[in-house]
């Protein structure tokens, strides 16, 4: 299989990531923490195999995802998880939005404040 055919390949446990609901890259690039610049470059993952920053997604649509740890959210500062909650669980909920929307790749990311 051509290279180009085989999707997005996750780099943490080599399978596809299938959708993008399921993608770390897609929310880190909502949340504007990947430029749209090098999207098309960087590496890519399942939310849930990057754990550390999946545990700040508290939505039905996610099952929870508990670390052990110095990066556990139940051992951090309790305002910093809270404010982290809620911008990582809206960049989530825009997620779910541009997966069902017919928009631009430009459009995904907008102000989540």
């Amino acid at each position: 299989m051509a290279k180009c055919d085989e999707g997005y390949l996750c780099q943490v446990c080599g399978h596809e990531v299938e959708n993008i609901v399921e993608s770390d890259l897609y929310l880190r690039y909502i949340l504007g923490l990947v430029d749209p610049e090098v999207l098309h470059i960087a590496p890519e993952r399942h939310l849930r195999c990057n754990p550390a920053f999946a545990q700040y997604i508290v939505h039905s649509e996610f099952p929870s995802i508990e670390v052990e740890g110095d990066f556990d959210k139940r051992h951090l500062d309790a305002k910093f998880v809270a404010m982290r909650e809620e911008e990582v669980t809206r960049g989530f909920e825009r997620l779910l939005e541009v997966a069902q929307a017919d928009i631009s790749i430009l459009q995904y990311p907008r102000d989540i404040d």
